[in-house]
């Protein structure tokens, strides 16, 4: 009972000069406060990316032109990929719901009437909307005939069709890409951003053959899109395109690969790595304005000490110990800490929900912020509370009182 009692002197002692304990918990509150922001967008940008790995599919393994480490869209100009590969690829995996071979040509010009915009043109088979899991809205999609005849047809994406013709039902009517006319046979369901965070309803489905010959003039593919029934065999099937592609291109160690095997599992760990580097790069400089705080509130209170000498020598002559000055001044700082950090998680939580509501940044709220913030203001508080503490405590009673 006597420290608890000890202990609220040391707290009542901080209203004597409630400016001086404001500057004291700033700087715990201002680190805090960061400390919350930071982690509440970690975590968010994580749940958000796990949601688009949605979208990429969790049982799809993507073959793309061009070597290099990470993930990237499907390089233009690079000829690494064939329709000779893809068919090879097919051969091999039995494990496969749908290959779609498909080339693809970025920002190309597309018009209608007086209104243009840029798309991405994709020449695809058939098998392209199971491959994606992405089917056609209105209309039809690309058929095996379409790919047969070299039809010029084309399928929008929602963006697109709305650039072009608004709210009208483009089906049946005509585009221009490049300098080819295609009529609408059908609309793509929505799909909204990439993993990327391109917009993926902007693009044009054409025919394979239409696309290669007619339009873009090439006989490489862009990439190979390789759906499986079941997502446990993504790694083997993943290492047996891998050696198949090395023994058709003639690589041998240390030649580096002229294409890039990607999965879902592949572009999460990727923006884990990302963003996990830059929540630590950020959790430092929140950790560096908590030691700041400190640094001020020991200088503060050893300021308090020397201000409160008659105070602490009239308590010792009347029976305090060393202990219970000690136990004081730890109060103080502990109970500045605290309040500190009480104020900085009302602040960082005030600060997120005010950024949720006026920019687009992903952020979520979670415990996990007050629990750092409980842990790093006990620290705070102790460590650097300790040094102002043991001087007063040390303070001789008689020469304290002169």
């Amino acid at each position: 009972m006597r420290i608890i009692r000890i202990a609220v002197e040391g707290a009542r002692a901080l209203t004597a000069n409630k400016l001086r304990s404001f500057f004291m918990m700033a700087g715990t509150m201002t680190g805090i406060a960061a400390l919350t922001v930071i982690m509440s967008a970690g975590e968010g940008t994580e749940q958000k990316v796990m949601q688009r790995m949605e979208t990429f599919g969790t049982r799809a393994i993507m073959v793309t032109a061009g070597g290099g480490k990470g993930f990237s869209p499907p390089q233009e100009g690079v000829t690494t990929l064939t329709l000779s590969d893809a068919d090879a690829i097919r051969n091999i995996v039995p494990e496969a719901e749908a290959i779609s071979p498909a080339a693809v040509k970025h920002r190309m010009p597309v018009k209608a009437g007086d209104s243009q915009t840029q798309a991405a043109v994709f020449a695809a088979e058939p098998d392209w909307h199971e491959a994606w899991d992405w089917y056609v809205r209105d209309g039809e999609p690309v058929s095996s005939e379409d790919v047969a005849t070299l039809a010029r047809v084309v399928v929008l994406g929602s963006s697109t069709a709305r650039d072009l013709f608004g709210e009208r039902n483009p089906i049946g009517e005509y585009v221009q890409i490049g300098a080819v006319r295609f009529r609408v046979k059908g609309m793509l369901e929505s799909r909204g951003t990439s993993p990327m965070g391109t917009d993926m309803d902007n693009r044009c489905i054409i025919p394979l053959t239409t696309g290669m010959r007619r339009l873009f003039n090439q006989d490489h593919i862009s990439y190979v899109r390789i759906r499986l029934k079941d997502s446990r065999d993504l790694i083997p099937v993943g290492e047996r395109i891998r050696e198949l592609l090395r023994e058709r291109h003639h690589i041998t160690p240390p030649k580096e690969d002229d294409f890039s095997i990607v999965t879902a599992s592949n572009i999460a760990a990727m923006v884990r790595g990302v963003s996990g580097t830059l929540t630590i790069l950020l959790g430092a400089l929140a950790g560096l304005s908590l030691i700041v705080g400190g640094v001020v509130l020991m200088n503060i209170l050893l300021i308090s000490v020397s201000e409160r000498k008659r105070e602490i020598g009239l308590r010792r002559a009347v029976g305090a110990s060393r202990r219970d000055i000690l136990v004081q001044f730890l109060t103080e700082s502990l109970t500045v800490s605290i309040l500190g950090m009480s104020a900085g998680c009302l602040l960082g939580m005030g600060l997120c929900l005010a950024l949720m509501r006026l920019t687009p940044l992903p952020l979520s709220l979670s415990w996990e912020p007050v629990a750092l913030g409980v842990a790093f203001a006990s620290l705070v508080g102790t460590f650097f509370g300790i040094q102002p503490a043991r001087k007063a405590a040390q303070l001789n009673p008689v020469e304290a009182l002169r």
